[in-house]
């Protein structure tokens, strides 16, 4: 039987009070996944599948956070033992994203074109990661030579996202790509670190 993959839709941070109470910084806009009778894995960061599962014994918004109680930590020692740790969903239990939305995970992996590229014409690279910068989301594109290409992936940005054939166009602001996409063999002509301008 094939592994459930994870997806992390939290963190646990610091604990509250003494009983055991988790102090979770939530990434998902599902209230249900920390419903009472829930199941969550606590996993390494790095490694979302595995770790140990708990069943969500209450549940409740604080100050940004959801203070979450899982049957098994019932002090503070133990809840401070979790801290640090991803808090995953099976990919198979997630809510449905709402029309228009994907979710994040499947995103990487897509292949970049560029708008008005033609189907010869080749990819500008693969999306690698997808970041939070402050609400906006930050793509991270690694092209063909392994250069990083951050891209603001705004609506406006982002003309079509086709999932069912893993292609992403984006019609990036101009200059943006010339950033990234310096000629390897000129990186040393013009001025040297020494000269004046």
């Amino acid at each position: 039987m094939a592994a459930d993959k994870y997806i992390i839709v939290g963190d646990v941070g610091r604990p509250h009070g003494i009983r055991g109470e988790l102090g979770i910084n939530s990434h998902a806009d599902s209230p249900s996944y920390f419903a009472r009778g829930a199941l969550l894995r606590l996993s390494p960061p790095a490694d979302p599948g595995r770790g140990k599962d708990y069943v969500v014994r209450a549940a409740r918004p604080h100050q940004g956070r959801i203070l979450v109680t899982l049957d098994g930590v019932s002090d503070r020692n133990a809840a401070e033992a979790l801290r640090g740790l991803a808090v995953c969903v099976p990919v198979s239990k997630l809510d449905p994203p709402d029309p228009g939305e994907v979710f994040l995970h499947e995103l990487l992996g897509l292949r970049v074109r560029l708008a008005g590229a033609q189907p010869a014409d080749p990819d500008l690279g693969v999306l690698e990661d997808v970041r939070d910068s402050g609400g906006a989301e930050l793509w991270i594109i690694r092209d063909a030579k392994g250069r990083e290409i951050l891209f603001p992936a705004a609506d406006e940005l982002v003309p079509d996202l086709d999932l069912e054939a893993r292609i992403a166009v984006i019609d990036p602001p101009p200059g943006l790509l010339e950033l990234y996409q310096v000629d390897d063999a000129g990186e040393g002509e013009g001025k040297g670190k020494g000269e004046s301008e």
